[in-house]
């Protein structure tokens, strides 16, 4: 279980609520609580990060979730520039989130893309995408925290 996950169930969840209110997407939400978890601000990784909302640029394709969850990891373990070493947990990681995330959303709903996980009822975005954004942060944290990366540093 994630360190704190009591506290992520209220005040993270209100931020992501917040921040969705505020017209960002699934993408953008998961990075700008990491970054915020961080004490960082970067309107323009937030801004990069709406190429991939709804699916690849809203084509439908991998759900935002997923690869704004893997951006996340990468926030924490990738390389920000040529001096930084190759972390190589960085692609382990993200197979974790991938397995995990194929294994319940895309048993749930016959795919991992956006177009199957709201099919054709555009209501399926409201109901559907909170929950799966919440327990994708989680699931990140938790793969954070069990490969020695503290996601409040």
């Amino acid at each position: 279980m994630v360190k704190g996950a009591e506290k992520m169930f209220n005040e993270d969840f209100m931020r992501m609520l917040e921040l969705s209110q505020g017209g960002f997407y699934c993408s953008q939400i998961l990075l700008a609580l990491g970054l915020e978890k961080q004490g960082k601000e970067n309107p323009d990784l937030i801004r990069a990060m709406d190429a991939i909302a709804g699916g690849l640029g809203f084509t439908g394709k991998n759900c935002g979730a997923l690869t704004g969850g893997a951006c996340l990891l990468g926030l924490y373990a990738g390389r920000g520039s040529t001096e930084d070493p190759l972390d190589s947990r960085l692609y382990t990681m993200i197979e974790q989130l991938v397995t995990w995330f194929e294994e319940k959303y895309g048993a749930m709903y016959g795919g991992i893309d956006c177009s199957h996980i709201i099919g054709d009822d555009a209501k399926n975005r409201s109901q559907r995408c909170p929950q799966i954004v919440r327990e994708t942060y989680v699931k990140v944290l938790e793969i954070l925290q069990e490969n020695g990366f503290d996601p409040e540093g």
